[in-house]
């Protein structure tokens, strides 16, 4: 399998790269954390929405560039690469590509062209301790339960938030400044905003529901593998950068006067943390291919899990992002 990216795909990455190295460079990151408040740089996300980036996998009927999930991988791998403080995965991954794939001509309509120009931010509330309960109220639902750990949550203008209608589970797009919600921040390991979310009777509409009553379970298992991948590709941004910067490190530090790279010990943990990372490569890139193809990405996620005696990936984003 060739995981190399086209010309078009690559001009994709180098332009979110450049931005990314103009706009989150580590002095204005220091800024950002330095002033208080979330994590959150509005001047990178406009540059981002200003360059089309935030609508590359929105269809061109609603403003888009109408590309898929490759193309969404390559920019979150360069996201990781500088830790950039915006809600893009958020934003991009558990909003527009569920909405764009499940939502009503109306939804998209009310949303996407808003998400591609960068003026609305959306999230999911995917993790909980008990199922939500969305209780018929005339022609529409009263939502009452707790999300946990949703990120980006206190800057959100919509939430994908699944909750069960007579037992069964479907997803609603919830306004987070309704009445009856309630968010509290969350600390996180992280450092990105997270937020307990209360919902006290919310009001909505049977136009808020994503994808049918019922269909809840089938959406939120397409969203959780996407969500998976894009993980995977913002962590092995992430990874990239600490080794560039070890190497650099180990290059120019000198003890005994010589490299420390010199050192046979320094070597073979570099080494180590090379291969390591070409594997996350390898396994972060199949996973986003596969999707891109329509490939059943899932199964092989579900045999690697099983061969490793791991829990299952969707499993572990439902314990918990932070």
């Amino acid at each position: 399998m060739d995981f190399s990216l086209s010309e078009d795909q690559q001009a994709i990455a180098e332009l979110a790269a450049k931005i990314l190295a103009d706009k989150a460079s580590h002095e204005r990151q220091r800024e950002i954390e330095t002033r208080g408040g979330p994590r959150f740089d509005r001047e990178l996300w406009r540059a981002v929405a200003d360059a089309g980036l935030l609508g590359i996998a929105v269809p061109e009927a609603h403003a888009g560039a109408g590309l898929g999930f490759l193309e969404v991988a390559a920019i979150l791998e360069q996201v990781g690469r500088r830790t950039a403080p915006m809600p893009l995965f958020e934003t991009v991954v558990l909003a527009a590509l569920p909405i764009a794939e499940f939502g009503s001509p109306a939804q998209c309509a009310a949303w996407l062209p808003k998400i591609a120009s960068g003026e609305a931010i959306a999230t999911a509330a995917l993790v909980e301790d008990a199922p939500t309960n969305a209780a018929r109220d005339g022609d529409g639902f009263r939502l009452s339960g707790k999300k946990l750990c949703v990120p980006a949550a206190e800057f959100a203008d919509v939430v994908l938030v699944p909750a069960e209608v007579d037992g069964q589970e479907t997803i609603f797009l919830v306004d987070p400044k309704a009445a009856g919600v309630q968010l509290d921040p969350m600390a996180t390991t992280s450092g990105l905003p997270e937020s307990l979310m209360t919902l006290s009777g919310v009001r909505v509409g049977s136009d808020a529901v994503l994808g049918g009553i019922g269909n809840g379970a089938k959406v939120r298992a397409w969203l959780e593998l996407r969500a998976t991948a894009a993980l995977c590709m913002i962590s092995l941004g992430a990874c990239e950068a600490a080794l560039d910067l070890t190497s650099e490190y180990i290059k120019t530090r000198k003890q005994f006067d010589q490299p420390i790279a010199m050192f046979q010990a320094v070597g073979h943990r570099a080494a180590d943390a090379f291969i390591d990372t070409e594997a996350i490569r390898l396994t972060s890139w199949q996973a986003a291919w596969r999707i891109s193809a329509g490939l059943d990405a899932a199964k092989e996620r579900d045999v690697l899990g099983a061969e490793t005696g791991e829990p299952d990936r969707a499993q572990k984003f439902r314990q918990g992002q932070s």
